[in-house]
């Protein structure tokens, strides 16, 4: 059963402002596929201003077309063989990948990170093709986003989450979500379920996502769709896991690798031809996301090179100890070069230089250069627009007459942009005229020089520049206090909160969680049209227990009873403790015979166990009132209290049993022993 997180913690998350979220295009993108009556016409218009993404749909249009057939080559026909749920989801994955490409957690290898996505989502997209569970292309952005919670924790709380992280190296029997739960009150699993569930993934998206890591919590019925899916989601994050580990260490991978796979009923010559394709798809990609693609030998010879190492026929080479150094220094994030460091009151600054006269950006990178300056440089204006959002200068020097887009337009632009805002903007002109230079300033420009440039004069406005930049930085890290305090105070009032809606006993969410979340999942019902049912359940004769062995044997009772409810419920079933003795299950999109045997099976498995308390064998039954929502019903509250006449009847006919008011037909009436 998945944990999910509290709905009323990931509105306050929202309501932040800092959770990764899509911007600029793709959020025109999202926005206008939601609009009812939207054409495709209108939403070719909006991609075709964004170069980069129009270039990211037509490889994935071209990726989802059989071979022979004629490439995609325009926006219109890539949406048509897309199609508006995929290229929503595919908006909202490519904006976050290029908005979230770096960030202030050091810990946190942003690179890694979506390398590894890229190849998780190529990996989902290839699995899918041969399992036809879901469309290829809405799994390969479920395998993009599966581990989204974890940028969304490096993003919100970069100082704890580098500590979470060096943790995860120093107890290496604790899982990293462990650890998560203990810094935040929440972990990377949950929060990627949540966003999923936020952003409009279908349910069978984002509660797989949540058991990526393992599979087996999930409690799915083999061969079921949910089944499918989630262990296609682990197969995919272990052919990532392959393809971004050291060379030395993949061969040793490649057993585990087969053993997943068989989960799917792939055999080794699948598996392997599979992950070919995987990594050839890895390679096409990584260049036009500029993302490191690694070189990755066949895996037919890393299965081989595995059996060898695993007969002791061959001998793993020798990793050095400077190495072994590297590697863990570099899991710890504590390598970092000078451009990412970042150091606050450091004299080089990363400047980007745009104009299209190269003898002037050569004039002006030596300045530069001779004062320590880190310089990067764009022909023409558009360039310089993708170079600016990729890479982030803090100082940009423009050109104002440029083909295709002017310096001022370029300004325009960024300025738009939440990075853009940030960058100190010089514009260059040997325009000398007191209205146009008014225009340059109301439009975003910092400064400007004349031209011929005066090599004296340009490094007095950089160190001006500077000073400027140099009290943005204190002003961001004021911010940035003032944030980590109030994501402290967040966390805090996070945990108080979990310890008001947990039941300190049974470790079950209480009455008042249930009761919010009955009310959610009504509303949910209500606009979606689907089923919803819920379980009374009630521990026979539970007050012997107490009267004839103590407190202390009934608490011990309702802890054996919690575990093992839990256990023979589903995945999306949400169980709480609402009474001394009695349990409230909310069973989301299930109608009554699903919920019967859903009840049956539990039970079945607490009258099968046995509680040995005290040098007492103790044995334990429920009773349980099922009922399903109806038209007439005006609220939970009536679909609860129909569930609790039929528990009032199953009491009445001897206990031990599953009833619904609701059937024709009594539930099964197993004899009272």
């Amino acid at each position: 059963m998945a944990a999910s997180i509290d709905i009323t913690k990931f509105e306050q998350l929202k309501v932040s402002g800092d959770l990764p979220s899509p911007k600029g295009v793709a959020l025109a993108v999202i926005r206008l596929i939601q609009r009812e009556g939207s054409s495709i016409d209108e939403l070719a218009r909006v991609v075709k201003t964004d170069p980069a993404f129009v270039g990211r749909l037509i490889k994935a249009a071209n990726s989802r077309t059989a071979h022979g057939r004629r490439a995609v080559a325009s926006v219109t026909e890539a949406l048509m063989v897309l199609g508006l749920p995929a290229v929503r989801t595919l908006a909202l994955g490519f904006s976050l990948l290029s908005s979230y490409r770096g960030g202030a957690c050091k810990g946190f290898d942003y690179e890694r990170f979506w390398t590894g996505c890229l190849v998780l989502g190529i990996a989902m997209q290839a699995i899918t093709q041969r399992t036809r569970v879901a469309a290829a292309e809405e799994t390969f952005c479920l395998g993009l986003l599966a581990r989204v919670g974890e940028l969304a924790l490096a993003t919100l709380y970069p100082t704890e989450y580098e500590r979470v992280l060096r943790q995860t190296l120093e107890f290496r029997d604790v899982s990293l979500a462990q650890l998560e739960q203990k810094a935040f009150a929440m972990d990377h699993r949950q929060l990627t379920a949540a966003m999923l569930a936020d952003w409009g993934m279908p349910r069978i998206f984002h509660e797989t996502a949540y058991f990526v890591e393992a599979p087996e919590e999930a409690g799915y019925a083999d061969g079921s769709r949910e089944f499918v899916v989630v262990q296609s989601l682990h197969l995919a994050e272990y052919i990532a896991e392959v393809c971004t580990a050291a060379a030395p260490e993949r061969p040793n991978l490649m057993r585990r690798l087969f053993e997943i796979g068989e989960q799917l009923s792939f055999d080794r010559g699948t598996v392997t031809e599979l992950c070919d394709h995987v990594v050839s798809e890895w390679h096409s990609w990584g260049q036009l996301l500029a993302l490191q693609a690694e070189e990755v030998p066949p895996f037919q010879e890393l299965a081989v090179r595995g059996e060898e190492l695993a007969a002791g026929r061959v001998e793993e080479p020798e990793v050095s100890a400077a190495e072994h150094e590297g590697v863990d220094a570099v899991a710890a994030g504590q390598v970092f070069d000078g451009e990412s460091a970042g150091v606050p009151g450091s004299p080089s600054m990363r400047v980007l230089i745009v104009d299209d006269d190269a003898s002037m950006r050569s004039v002006v990178r030596k300045v530069l250069e001779t004062v320590g300056h880190r310089v990067m440089e764009a022909a023409d204006g558009r360039t310089g627009m993708e170079m600016a959002l990729e890479f982030q200068p803090q100082l940009m020097i423009v050109d104002w007459v440029m083909p295709e887009m002017t310096g001022l337009e370029l300004t325009r632009a960024l300025r738009q942009t939440k990075i853009g805002r940030a960058i100190y903007i010089l514009i260059m002109t040997s325009l000398d005229d007191d209205d146009r230079l008014i225009e340059a300033f109301e439009n975003g420009v910092d400064d400007f020089m004349n031209k011929p440039i005066n090599p004296r004069v340009l490094a007095a406005r950089l160190r001006a520049g500077q000073r400027v930049i140099r009290l943005q930085q204190e002003v961001d890290r004021d911010r940035e206090e003032i944030r980590r305090f109030a994501a402290e105070l967040a966390v805090s009032n996070r945990r108080l909160q979990e310890v008001a809606l947990t039941d300190a006993l049974t470790g079950f969410p209480n009455r008042r969680y249930a009761m919010d979340r009955i009310q959610q999942e009504w509303l949910v019902s209500s606009r979606t049209r689907r089923s919803l049912s819920v379980m009374v359940i009630d521990v026979d004769q539970f007050k012997l227990y107490n009267d004839s062995h103590g407190h202390d044997v009934g608490d011990a009772v309702l802890k054996r009873v919690a575990t093992v409810v839990k256990g023979a419920l589903r995945a999306q079933d949400v169980v709480a403790r609402t009474g001394g003795d009695e349990f409230l299950v909310i069973c989301p999109d299930t109608g009554l015979d699903a919920a019967m045997a859903c009840a049956e099976r539990v039970r079945f498995a607490v009258e099968n166990v046995r509680a040995p308390l005290n040098g007492v064998s103790l044995k334990i039954s429920l009773s349980i009132g099922v009922a399903s929502r109806e038209g007439q019903m005006p609220d939970p509250d009536a679909l609860i209290k129909r569930a609790d006449q039929a528990l009032y009847q199953a009491k009445e006919k001897g206990r031990n049993r599953v009833m619904s008011v609701q059937l024709s037909r009594p539930g099964p009436v197993v004899p009272r022993r």
